[in-house]
């Protein structure tokens, strides 16, 4: 009489114990991001191109945040990602992608560590960008406008500066996003 293991396709049976392992590790990373994170809040959209679509791939959002009250500018790569007015979205600023918040060394990528089930915090978001802080303003009342550029994408960041105190002048960082 064969085994209850033997009933089971060989190919079947090893796709869930990676997807049982993924599942521990990605609750482990919600665990660990807020080591890691920057900024985070909600946004919700409130235009898209609010001043004429300019580039063919590329989209500038104009959102609100909900918890912070952060206005938020950002350039995307639309033909990756859509993004629609009125929706929400989760937004993350970080220092480093690895989830015991060791630093990056901020110059290259390894896609060699999705394979060997080691989880970074951009598995638990849609949309991730490297970039640069180019420019920090402080204005009057305690707001800041932080620029960043992702590559020639840009993000404007405005709020009250309790809330982006720990973002820096010319520090390389993480932007992600998922939708709510």
């Amino acid at each position: 009489q064969p085994s209850k293991h033997s009933q089971i396709p060989k190919q079947h049976y090893i796709d869930t114990r990676k997807t049982n392992t993924r599942q521990k590790l990605t609750k482990m990373a919600t665990a660990s991001s807020a080591r890691v994170t920057l900024f985070e809040d909600i946004f919700e959209i409130t235009a898209l191109n609010p001043e004429g679509k300019k580039f063919e791939r590329v989209n500038r959002l104009s959102a609100t945040g909900t918890t912070f009250e952060c206005d938020l500018l950002l350039d995307y790569n639309c033909q990756i990602y859509s993004l629609l007015e009125g929706e929400k979205m989760t937004l993350v600023l970080a220092s480093t992608l690895n989830l015991d918040g060791s630093p990056d060394d901020h110059t290259s990528y390894n896609p060699a560590t999705t394979y060997q089930n080691e989880l970074t915090l951009a598995d638990n978001y849609e949309y991730v960008m490297h970039g640069r802080v180019f420019d920090i303003s402080y204005k009057k009342d305690g707001v800041v406008v932080i620029a960043i550029s992702f590559g020639g994408l840009l993000c404007r960041l405005t709020g009250d500066q309790r809330h982006v105190s720990s973002i820096l002048p010319d520090m390389r960082l993480y932007i992600l996003v998922k939708k709510d």
